[in-house]
């Protein structure tokens, strides 16, 4: 006997059944009743709403059949619940067979409500992000001479390009742009720095500023680098594996550990 597919089979006769009772449950009540419009059998609709089989005319049953026990009051629907519009006496409706109704503009009123209001938290805070937004921010061209050795290191770093490094940079150097390419260009395995493909002709100044995006993105934690001997290996960052996977590689290959 299996036990799991019996229950399977106990529960979706159950809720035959269940369909087969609500649908009964509806006939006798409604059954005793006609449409206000034109006279034509009613049949239940969902719960809270018939509608007339003749003329297709769909109402509350329980607001247009039933009285207030206490005053004989006209009940009304307030939110999910029937009350008397005169004594304020709750009702319990006869023509719930699940016991729950949902007033169905009040819902949709508060939905509508609850999107303006989003919408205009989104508005303030669009606005306050735009009084708080600071000046464009102006930099100056960069000055390699204001890091002592650097030149000398990035001279040693392209010694096998020809022509040195100028003392002076012009400011056409696109941080973003380098670091967008060296995170297309790399991955979970180490990339040689010099295998990066150049951005621009000049391949010694290419070179120099992929280094230096390459530090950017090791300080923002996008990328790891190794250096073996004037060998730099680019990989990018793993947080799972973590500083682990290049410790083994450093032992296994003898590197020296990070840049500079």
């Amino acid at each position: 006997m299996n036990i799991i597919e019996s229950a399977f089979e106990i529960t979706a006769a159950v809720e035959r059944f269940r369909i087969k009772v609500r649908k009964f449950f509806y006939k006798v009540m409604l059954m005793s009743h006609n449409c206000p419009k034109c006279e034509g059998l009613l049949s239940m609709k969902d719960e809270g709403l018939c509608r007339c089989n003749l003329c297709g005319y769909e109402f509350d049953p329980t607001i247009a059949f039933q009285r207030c026990l206490e005053c004989g009051g006209i009940p009304r629907l307030r939110v999910r619940r029937y009350s008397c519009k005169g004594c304020g006496a709750d009702v319990t409706s006869k023509y719930l067979f699940e016991g729950l109704v949902f007033d169905r503009d009040y819902f949709a009123r508060k939905m509508s409500e609850s999107r303006q209001r989003k919408e205009q938290q989104r508005q303030r805070v669009q606005e306050m992000l735009t009084d708080n937004r600071s000046e464009p921010l102006t930099l100056e061209a960069t000055d390699l001479n204001s890091v002592p050795g650097l030149v000398d290191a990035l001279n040693r770093l392209t010694q096998d390009i020809d022509d040195p490094v100028a003392l002076e940079v012009k400011n056409h150097f696109d941080l973003r742009r380098y670091q967008d390419h060296v995170s297309e260009h790399i991955d979970f395995e180490p990339t040689e720095l010099k295998d990066i493909p150049p951005i621009i002709e000049d391949v010694r100044l290419d070179l120099i500023w992929r280094f230096i995006a390459t530090i950017f993105l090791e300080h923002h934690g996008q990328v790891d680098t190794q250096q073996e001997g004037e060998r730099i290996w680019v990989t990018k960052h793993d947080d799972q594996k973590g500083q682990g996977v290049f410790d083994s590689f450093a032992e296994a290959d003898g590197f020296e550990g990070s840049v500079g």
